[in-house]
């Protein structure tokens, strides 16, 4: 039943409960101004002020070039691997594989939590996308690019150069997006406050006069 939950959550566009928590936590923790902001909406259900975005334009387009640019690193470097995997020694055949699996399934997921995170404008999906880059996209983009041990090809230099760009270019507005979007909802909440506080100092006033 659970997983059956989990996966319309993840049909609606939504992570599951728990891993929106942990996401949250480590929001939290890496930036303190997403802390201020959820503990400002377990008090007030924020509404937004405006149509003002805090999406991030540049990591926004690095991500949709990221997304058309996949299927051919994907394909190109499946290739170059059956092309050269008679060349590498047992170990390194391991490791290789290994790390593209483990690459195919990070960048699937963290370009979706960091459509998702941007767009939306969501703290935790953001995080997600901005721990996965840094913990494990990040390396490993640069483990298969400078290790000379898996008998690295021209062609194949020449695509782990572009995916390490992108994966740079996203960590650098990738913090800065989760920056601005944590600041931007705590000014929300704050901005929400001093409305309500004028609104009951404007009723008290009635009050007083009609009294």
């Amino acid at each position: 039943w659970d997983n059956l939950n989990n996966q319309q959550t993840m049909a609606a566009g939504q992570l599951p409960p728990q891993l929106r928590q942990k996401l949250t936590s480590f929001a939290e923790f890496a930036f303190p101004a997403a802390r201020a902001a959820r503990e400002g909406r377990e008090h007030h259900q924020l509404k937004s002020i405006g149509n003002e975005l805090v999406s991030n334009l540049p990591l926004q387009m690095a991500l949709y070039f990221n997304v058309c640019y996949f299927p051919f690193w994907l394909v190109t470097a499946i290739i170059l691997l059956e092309l050269k995997f008679s060349s590498l020694d047992e170990f390194y055949k391991f490791i290789t594989v290994t790390v593209y699996v483990v690459m195919i399934v990070v960048e699937i997921v963290r370009l979706y939590l960091g459509y998702l995170g941007n767009l939306q404008e969501k703290i935790p999906e953001l995080a997600g996308f901005w721990l996965l880059t840094i913990v494990l996209q990040f390396p490993l983009s640069f483990f298969i690019l400078f290790n000379e041990a898996t008998v690295i090809l021209p062609l194949e230099r020449a695509i782990h150069i572009i995916l390490a760009l992108f994966v740079t270019f996203e960590v650098i507005c990738g913090y800065f997006a989760i920056k601005i979007m944590s600041s931007h909802q705590v000014t929300k909440f704050h901005l929400r406050q001093f409305d309500d506080l004028q609104y009951l100092d404007d009723g008290q006033t009635r009050w007083t006069t009609e009294a």
